[in-house]
């Protein structure tokens, strides 16, 4: 797979890292590069020009790459790439760095944007994720917001623990796609039952995640802010 990164800032140079481990070609984008930062990633491919100019992004080789990663610290800049990435080089796929929570709502399919990601907001998912039981914890929203990744530590006093998986009547739109338990997981089937303390990770909409905490964890829930 063929990746263009823009912004080779510390977010940036981890996630070339980490694709270049994988096997993955990488072009790194940034008009501040020096040598220094160009050392700390060299297997890298590097382009010393501006990710916001159409120029750069032919000399770049755009519309050849599979993916388009917008890392930059400047969410105006990173929504001028997805789009110019979608709509002048129809790029397959596009992920979007949020730096500012604040701007969230601008990074979907009007400007681009496949996937966003809040560094902020996953942050502070990880947190509530550390210190909740019974609470649904949202991880992480794809494209436009109609659909969530969401996790829930499934209390002791819950109804479903010690069901089986194809016995626990699901609300629609939600799918059941992992399982955690003592730190290892587990694909679910079917027959596989439900345990006090199992991270339980879903696939949803934002719609029916109250339902879906309300079932698995009994007690009075506050409804969760919509987006």
């Amino acid at each position: 797979m063929r990746v263009v990164i823009a912004g080779a800032g510390s977010v940036g140079r981890s996630i070339a890292r980490e694709l270049l481990h994988n096997g993955h070609q990488v072009l790194l984008i940034d008009k501040d590069v020096d040598d220094v930062h160009a050392r700390l990633v060299p297997a890298a491919t590097w382009l010393l020009a501006d990710a916001c100019e159409i120029s750069s992004l032919h000399e770049a080789g755009l519309a050849e790459c599979d993916v388009v990663v917008a890392a930059t610290g400047d969410d105006k800049a990173n929504l001028v790439l997805s789009l110019l990435a979608k709509t002048e080089f129809g790029v397959p796929r596009t992920v979007a760095r949020v730096n500012n929570p604040k701007n969230e709502w601008m990074f979907d399919e009007a400007w681009g944007v496949d996937v966003a990601v809040s560094t902020p907001r996953l942050m502070t998912a990880l947190v509530e994720e550390a210190v909740s039981v019974g609470d649904l914890v949202r991880i992480f929203t794809f494209g436009q917001g109609q659909a969530t990744m969401v996790e829930l530590t499934l209390p002791e006093n819950s109804p479903f623990a010690g069901k089986r998986v194809g016995d626990v009547p699901w609300p629609d739109d939600s799918v059941l796609v992992g399982i955690i338990r003592e730190d290892h997981p587990i694909a679910p089937s079917r027959d596989d039952s439900l345990e006090a303390h199992d991270e339980l990770l879903f696939l949803a909409t934002p719609e029916i995640e109250d339902a879906l905490e309300a079932m698995l964890s009994p007690g009075e829930r506050q409804p969760r802010d919509k987006e």
